[in-house]
């Protein structure tokens, strides 16, 4: 009988403690809830930032040659058109010399801007569809002003 009751007064007061002090006050229960939503926050940015380098997408070596030769025949169409303008510009001695001059000069500049942005480009560094889409409307813009270059807007 005295093993019963030792027995039993040991396990009461055993389980009195474990709850006791696994009791926490609701100051620690918010500071580990804080905790909690801290670390999850944590998380979420990361695997944000896990994501959104996965979806930058690159351009491989035989994508990015294709399109680097394609350019570079491009821009030198390109030149070779703004210097046939300028001769052709030098060779009529309009008035309006000075005004194309600065027009022919500003093409020049945007064409050698696309070749440095080109050069620039490193791949694996940046979104690459971005790039090819925005050096692609920039070049076609080039293009355009130069078909344009000689059209007047006067009627």
């Amino acid at each position: 009988m005295k093993k019963n009751i030792f027995a039993f007064t040991f396990i009461t007061i055993l389980s009195s403690g474990i709850i006791f002090s696994s009791c926490q006050s609701s100051a620690e229960k918010v500071e580990n809830a804080q905790e909690n939503v801290k670390d999850a926050n944590e998380s979420l940015q990361t695997a944000q930032k896990d994501s959104n380098i996965a979806a930058i997408k690159t351009a491989n070596a035989e994508e990015w040659k294709a399109f680097k030769a394609a350019s570079e025949l491009k821009i030198d169409n390109n030149k070779i058109r703004i210097d046939e303008l300028k001769i052709k510009m030098n060779s009529t001695g309009k008035t309006l010399d000075e005004v194309y001059e600065k027009r022919i000069d500003s093409l020049k500049e945007r064409n050698a801007d696309l070749r440095t942005r080109m050069n620039k480009y490193e791949t694996g560094k940046t979104d690459w569809e971005s790039f090819k889409s925005e050096f692609n409307r920039d070049m076609d813009g080039l293009g355009k002003a130069l078909k344009e270059f000689t059209v007047s807007n006067k009627k």
